[in-house]
């Protein structure tokens, strides 16, 4: 039982034509039927991180809420816990960094990592009366006793493991403090900007940092408090991701305009050219290196960075969608053409290098079995140049590589279709692995009665293909009510495998357990998804602009109801964010379809962010037909139909949500009420958007599944 002082409210079913009661559904009909708790309390592995002297990995395990970082010391690299943590508090640990000498091992702790605005204060999911704060930590690797250096993030540790700097909160100045916790943190210099990205010297001597001005920004660099801060070839646009080169007397970063110009209309994905600058640090000269193609796959992406880094042979890697697809590409450092190192029909992620520079490892969704792009499998390609190797295959997952041994030792996160998230470890030419945590797994976790998920195709009407998994235990019997879920982002992709994000692994665990209990269960990778090339990741006419890609979740309902084995009749939808709104919009348009929904935190009215596209500064003679748009974002989403809505709906979120506004669900839920449609309501106090706290996805997940049961299953 939860403690008395978590105050999450009663799930409880407003009807306004009749009343009904709530009672829970039994969880096991038969000995193979898992409950919930059981497929939920898997271990969670991420941040990976290696030590920058070889010897050592790290990274943070979520085990049913409690988080607790681990580490694994060469030569045995046997996992060892290193903090002590014991509550379900929903405090984040992240931002994992080692020392040069592997003595010490800095970390975050509290935060929301993942929200789309910072908010001064801090979650607090378990509803402390104590305020919480994001605290930047160290812990030595010998005695294990970790100490508090002060509020803020990002810490960077000095190149001679003595001093921590770190992102100060609210302001985004920069602190630091000795490593030991000896003195108190202090702030190291003062800047007009808003800081981040803080990037030590190979000697200590200078500190890079990015300095955002609202509109522009520059790389900055600190030497100390009688020199001035030096700003590199300061221009009107912004700057990002400042790298030092190995020798320290250059730093690399890519540029962006600043945010000017006529007003652009959210109606069409914006062009956003970029390029690659070198600047001399010690005259602050900079020229520009490489610049990208002026089209849309050549844009700067609009989900994630460009994760530039410099490698052997006086070059710069970094990614690009240039040609449809997020690959490596490397420039000489002088300036030149940029060379593509991985060609193919695929994306890649996660990027790591080996200490000589020479070898880039990276996860991406290829390899040589059916399905390899709804999985992840690891890959290296030299510099240099040649075929990538594929150092793993098959029908697991592979993500977070690092490095260690001199780079002779790869370490990395793998799952499976049955298997959850486990951290392996390796010769990295030897091609055999071994779990490192398996005995994090418990006793009780239902391995074998978890589904093997099908790669299925379909077309949506306006002939795009769209691509799927579907769960469905084997047996014969009556026909089964179908599920339609619908991820978030919306730059996600659901795998065939246990996901490599936190979040997605628990949608998979709950697909899971429906497919256990009497459901087929369709996730459906819609237009906007990643995995299947940049022009399906940016379709015309998506979301707030068209909800073109509704039209694919509307085509994995029509493939339920053509399977033979699906009761067309009783067909449910379920989702969150992204997919709440996914959910939402289902349900509005087309509950002749879809008899109930399942919206955790989505979106129900895009016209209320039209503030965030065409705030007050930009109002002026130039802007774009407003109410043209705003009829457009009206027309997108689900509170526009609400009078088309009939299927029941559960919508639940917590109310400290900092990426959708909780007013989006109080606006739908009064919208409700007066249309006297029925609704279900979990608010979770203080929770954020991807839930902190392990009892509040138990929750969620228990009432999702209840809710279903008795739309379906229970007459």
């Amino acid at each position: 039982m939860p403690p008395s002082k978590i105050r999450i409210s009663v799930l409880c079913l407003v009807t306004l034509c009749c009343a009904a009661v709530l009672t829970p559904v039994s969880a096991q009909t038969n000995e193979h039927d898992f409950t919930m708790a059981q497929v939920l309390g898997y271990p969670y592995p991420s941040h990976m991180v290696s030590s920058p002297n070889g010897d050592a990995f790290a990274w943070v395990m979520n085990i049913r809420g409690v988080r607790n970082i681990w580490v694994a010391q060469a030569p045995g690299y046997q996992p060892r816990l290193l903090t002590r943590y014991s509550q379900d508090s929903g405090q984040e640990l992240s931002n994992l960094r080692f020392s040069q000498d592997g003595k010490f091992l800095v970390y975050v702790r509290g935060g929301d990592h993942d929200a789309n605005w910072p908010e001064a204060l801090q979650p607090d999911p378990d509803s402390s009366p104590i305020e919480p704060h994001m605290q930047v930590w160290a812990v030595s690797l010998t005695t294990g006793e970790p100490h508090v250096l002060g509020d803020g993030d990002t810490p960077a540790i000095t190149p001679d493991g003595q001093r921590v700097a770190f992102i100060h909160w609210p302001e985004h100045s920069v602190w630091w403090a000795p490593i030991d916790g000896s003195q108190k943190a202090e702030r190291l210099f003062f800047d007009r900007g808003k800081d981040s990205d803080l990037q030590w010297s190979p000697d200590g001597k200078a500190l890079a940092f990015v300095s955002d001005r609202g509109d522009h920004g520059f790389i900055g660099v600190y030497r100390d408090d009688n020199t001035p801060i030096e700003y590199l070839a300061p221009s009107t646009s912004r700057d990002l991701e400042p790298r030092w080169s190995p020798n320290g007397k250059r730093i690399a970063f890519a540029r962006v305009p600043g945010d000017g110009g006529p007003p652009q209309s959210p109606l069409e994905w914006p062009l956003v050219p970029w390029s690659i600058w070198v600047a001399e640090v010690k005259s602050g000269a900079g020229r520009r290196i490489w610049q990208s193609p002026d089209t849309q796959r050549g844009s700067f992406p609009v989900w994630s960075d460009v994760d530039l880094r410099w490698v052997e042979g006086d070059q710069l890697a970094f990614i690009s969608a240039m040609d449809n697809w997020p690959h490596l590409y490397v420039v000489p450092a002088n300036g030149g053409d940029a060379r593509l190192l991985t060609p193919g029909n695929f994306m890649l992620e996660d990027v790591t290098i080996t200490p000589d520079l020479k070898t880039l490892i990276y996860s991406a969704n290829t390899g040589d079995t059916r399905g390899d792009n709804d999985r992840r499998h690891l890959f290296e390609v030299a510099v240099t140049g040649g075929t990538p190797i594929a150092l793993t295959s098959g029908d697991h997952s592979q993500w977070s590589p690092v490095v260690t041994h001199a780079g002779k030792v790869l370490a990395f996160v793998d799952a499976g279709p049955r298997q959850p998230p486990l951290v392996m470890q390796g010769n990295l030419h030897a091609g055999h692995w071994h779990a490192v945590d398996k005995d994090q797994v418990p006793d009780n976790f239902p391995t074998a009665d978890l589904v093997i998920p099908t790669l299925v195709n379909f077309r949506a009407s306006d002939g795009w293909n769209i691509q799927g998994q579907l769960f469905e235990k084997p047996g014969a019997g009556a026909k089964k009510p179908g599920i339609i879920f619908v991820h978030g982002g919306p730059p996600r992709q659901m795998l065939l495998t246990w996901h490599n994000m936190d979040y997605y692994s628990n949608s998979y665990a709950v697909n899971q357990y429906l497919a256990n209990h009497g459901f087929i269960v369709l996730s459906v990778n819609y237009r906007l998804s990643i995995g299947y090339g940049h022009d399906f990741n940016y379709p015309a006419h998506w979301g707030p602009t068209g909800a073109a890609e509704y039209k694919d979740v509307l085509a994995g309902a029509r493939y339920l109801q053509k399977d033979p084995e699906v009761d067309a009749k009783r067909i449910g939808i379920w989702g969150g964010s992204y997919g709440g709104y996914l959910t939402a919009l289902g349900l509005a348009r087309n509950s002749d379809i879809f008899k109930a929904g399942v919206d955790f935190h989505g979106v129900h009215d895009w016209s209320m962010f039209a503030d965030d596209w065409f705030g007050k500064p930009l109002q002026r003679y130039q802007m774009p037909d407003m109410k043209a748009l705003m009829k457009v974002f009206w027309e997108s989403s689900p509170d526009a139909d609400i009078a088309k809505w009939k299927s029941p709906v559960l919508l639940i979120q917590g109310d400290d949500d900092r990426n959708v506004h909780f007013h989006q669900m109080v606006d739908l839920v009064r919208r409700l009420q007066l249309a006297h449609l029925p609704y279900q309501e979990m608010v979770i106090p203080n929770e954020i958007h991807g839930f902190l706290r392990y009892h509040s996805w138990l929750e969620a997940d228990q009432a999702t599944a209840e809710f279903f049961t008795r739309q379906f299953l229970k007459h």
